[in-house]
């Protein structure tokens, strides 16, 4: 399936119902008095995070969601009945705004999480309202107010623990699925990855991660080159990037100056996604030759200037190197995610804010 991460949707709340302005006539009561009912409360348009979603592709086909609207009062204290509520089910991680506005919304960050985003509009006041020991025939009632209504643009941004970034082709497909669950298309040439890929690493009983793989950066991506800055949004909410560099290119470039590239793409696109955490990951040394790694890893380390960022070198065919890379890993990003678990009284579960 087509991984579809933005949509945009017009939904309405349900109107409040009239009041109604009736009497009371019955045999042998010539002066009843008032008896309309007030009119029923508009529906709501309710959403709620489903951890079974992954993508937003059902509100590309349907794209209208209007809650029912509440009925009129009626004669004999009859009050209207109250517009029926909708739900839309997203996927966790859906960032709600309204359409031309910058601020969000709203942010679904927990499996289910549930709340109002449209509310339906308030009954009118029937005539019963209305009498007083002055006023024994009111004729008065209220109509009922509109429910709210306006187009949202939603935004999927996966929560994942770690991320993955690179050039095309430097090997992040083929490392995601040697370390955890995910299958995704792994060939020998660029952009094979055209979607984001989400893994579950489990490092030993009760340790896991998540992971996530996104389609490889070129130069320019921050300005709208390529596939990657469509996903760099993706990046945003993990703890810790790997950065992979492809230590072997099949064009012979400076694996120096692609380093350089992704770190200004990034700096480029979100200083605040720059400044995250980032591990440099020296993968494909399997095909270097086995005299020449430890040079190329020194050069490469001395060239670009890395002085405390941690370096791991691994062959992700080979597997080589992965197991310690994935269990620094997790160590990294277990006890910021243990401390900040909390319990949400709205959702009866443990959620990060």
């Amino acid at each position: 399936m087509k991984f579809v991460d933005e949509a945009t949707i017009d939904v309405a709340a349900g109107d409040g119902g009239n009041g109604c302005a009736s009497f009371r006539r019955e045999k042998y009561r010539e002066f009843g008095g008032p008896d309309g009912g007030d009119g029923g409360r508009g529906g709501n348009v309710w959403v709620v995070a489903d951890a079974s979603l992954n993508t937003l592709i059902d509100f590309r086909y349907q794209r209208r969601f209007e809650a029912g609207r509440g009925e009129h009062g009626k004669g004999s204290d009859m009050y209207g009945a109250k517009g029926a509520d909708i739900e839309m089910r997203m996927p966790v991680g859906t960032v709600l705004r309204v359409a031309d506005s910058e601020q969000p919304m709203l942010e679904l960050l927990a499996p289910g999480q549930r709340e109002v985003v449209a509310k339906g509009g308030e009954g009118g006041l029937g005539n019963l309202h209305f009498k007083s020991s002055t006023n024994r025939a009111p004729r008065q009632k209220t109509l009922g107010k509109p429910g709210e209504r306006f187009s949202l643009h939603l935004e999927l941004k996966v929560l994942a623990d770690v991320g993955l970034l690179g050039m095309p082709n430097a090997g992040k497909s083929t490392l995601i699925a040697a370390v955890s669950n995910a299958r995704p298309k792994v060939a020998d040439y660029p952009f094979t990855t055209l979607h984001p890929n989400l893994g579950v690493v489990r490092v030993a009983a009760e340790q896991s991660f998540v992971m996530a793989d996104v389609p490889g950066l070129i130069e320019g991506a921050a300005q709208g080159a390529g596939l990657g800055h469509q996903f760099l949004r993706h990046l945003q909410r993990t703890r810790l990037l790997l950065h992979l560099v492809d230590m072997a290119p099949f064009d012979d470039s400076d694996p120096v100056q692609s380093a350089q590239a992704i770190l200004a793409e990034l700096a480029a696109y979100d200083t605040e996604l720059a400044n995250k955490p980032r591990w440099l990951v020296l993968n494909k040394l399997d095909m270097v030759p086995p005299h020449e790694r430890a040079q190329r890893v020194a050069d490469f380390t001395q060239r670009l200037g890395v002085t405390e960022q941690p370096v791991y070198s691994i062959s992700a065919l080979t597997r080589e190197g992965c197991v310690a890379l994935m269990r620094d890993v997790y160590q990294a990003v277990a006890r910021p995610r243990q401390a900040e678990q909390v319990v949400d009284p709205r959702f009866g579960n443990e959620a990060t804010p």
